[in-house]
């Protein structure tokens, strides 16, 4: 009995490391937070992730129906083999060739974070799509009528019905709904440095000494295990602000030029850099930080250190930061099949 018993404990304490590990080969669809991750800040009792929830989400994700021209879908600038970000274009397209201001962030983790968009004006996951849906130069569409095409359309309200069951018509919160069902699952956490985190796997001479350097001069900003402290940080590119950055939501003058500290999960294969694309490589980067931030009112503290602007870093202390940056890269998130 005392065996069978010990068998049994075995078991549900190996399916529970399984869950934790953020690995449910059973169920694939749904939601599990890594067992490094913190809680997840997302409203899971509101809207849980179902299969057909994800799956309707992912085919309204890569649908240019949220267009006002059916030019323009969400993957069109979150692409999927670059860990949903945007790597065409310094400042993303919208409809009709037009340029847009920023370059779009990737996707990845959405379920931890607290706040998004580069100024935090998005401060939940539902409401984050209309930002793009119904900007003039982005898809320039309205809720409405893309609920009206969704309606019209010969699959989607069947689709609906699937997910979210008996309803007399789609609706745009159900359509949000989706969205963030599919945005939740998109969970990165099995890099090199994940699988050395948890013990599971090695880094190199170099990479270690580079996460030493990183930790020493960089995590106050890209802390914790989501690489952001999902705070805002003018970080010394401009003097003269024409994105005012996370001043356009709080009409404060001390937050001009700061923006929402980006996560560095995926980095390493999310070039353009910064807000605004500005910065082709890491290497730029990490001169910019070395030699190359500008003085201005509302300049992060951690670039003011010791009479100094910026970060003191040497070339060679750069190139085993970028090592280091690149074991964040999570080769299974960005070839995942069901994303």
């Amino acid at each position: 009995m005392k065996q069978t018993i010990l068998f049994v404990l075995v078991i549900l304490m190996g399916l529970a490391c399984q869950k934790d590990d953020g690995n449910d080969p059973e169920n694939p669809y749904q939601f599990v937070r890594p067992s490094h991750f913190p809680e997840p800040t997302y409203t899971f009792e509101n809207n849980p992730v179902t299969e057909n929830g994800f799956k309707l989400g992912k085919k309204i994700f890569n649908d240019p129906i949220l267009s006002i021209d059916n030019s323009i879908a969400c993957s069109s600038c979150h692409v999927k083999s670059v860990a949903f970000a945007d790597p065409q274009h310094r400042l993303s397209l919208g409809v009709f060739e037009r340029v847009g201001i920023r370059n779009a962030p990737g996707i990845a983790n959405m379920a931890f974070m607290k706040e998004f968009l580069w100024d935090g004006g998005g401060i939940h996951l539902d409401f984050v799509p209309p930002n793009a849906i119904e900007n003039p130069v982005e898809m320039n569409e309205t809720l409405a009528h893309v609920v009206q095409k969704l309606n019209a359309h010969s699959e989607y309200p069947d689709l609906f019905q699937e997910v979210f069951g008996p309803i007399d018509s789609i609706n745009a919160p159900l359509m949000l709904y989706a969205l963030s069902q599919y945005m939740n699952l998109l969970v990165s956490a099995n890099s090199a440095y994940d699988q050395f985190y948890l013990g599971k796997g090695s880094l190199t001479a170099n990479q270690q000494k580079g996460m030493k350097l990183f930790e020493e001069k960089c995590a106050s900003c890209h802390s914790g295990v989501l690489f952001t402290n999902q705070d805002y940080r003018n970080n010394g590119l401009d003097t003269v602000f024409m994105d005012e950055g996370r001043a356009r939501i709080t009409e404060w003058d001390g937050d001009l030029g700061k923006f929402k500290v980006p996560s560095l999960r995926n980095v390493a294969i999310t070039a353009p850099y910064m807000h605004d694309g500005r910065f082709n490589t890491l290497e730029e980067v990490l001169d910019h930080y070395a030699q190359g931030v500008i003085m201005s009112p509302t300049l992060a503290s951690e670039l003011q250190q010791n009479n100094k602007l910026g970060i003191d870093l040497t070339t060679d202390e750069q190139q085993l930061i970028i090592e280091f940056l690149q074991t964040l890269t999570d080769w299974e998130f960005i070839s995942n099949p069901i994303f």
